[in-house]
């Protein structure tokens, strides 16, 4: 699977600690990233990420680019509801597209810990299982 890490400034410190967290998991999958983010991640975990642009540089429209090619399977956007800035990524063309092409996106730890867990046990294998109907 290839997921893609994107995280407004004020939650890159909590996708580092996740990335971290669950480093055994990730390191199994391709890892993609806007570019701060996957360089923090990258110097902390050692994980092997392809870097795009930074989100204001469009970074998280490459990423959405490689949704629309179906060439990721998972997004994990820490966003920051409470403040966002105007140069962070555009969370909602990230949010339509995972959604049109079906995507699991989490935009929160939580849902990211879901998902992660999830991943670990193969319970998100949906692209073959849309295949065989």
């Amino acid at each position: 699977m290839t997921i893609a890490l994107i995280a407004h400034d004020a939650k890159k410190e909590l996708m580092v600690q996740f990335c971290i967290a669950y480093c055994g998991i990730l390191s199994r999958h391709d890892i993609c990233a806007t570019g701060a983010t996957g360089k923090l991640v990258s110097d902390a975990t050692g994980l092997k990420i392809v870097r795009y642009l930074s989100g204001a540089q469009g970074g998280d429209q490459q990423i959405a680019a490689r949704i629309g090619c179906d060439e990721i399977d998972m997004v994990l956007f820490f966003r920051n509801p409470l403040d966002p800035k105007p140069h962070e990524p555009n969370e909602r063309s990230i949010l339509r597209i995972c959604d049109a092409h079906n995507i699991p996106i989490a935009t929160n730890i939580a849902t990211a810990e879901v998902l992660i867990h999830g991943l670990e046990r193969g319970d998100l294998d949906w692209r073959n299982i849309l295949r065989e109907q």
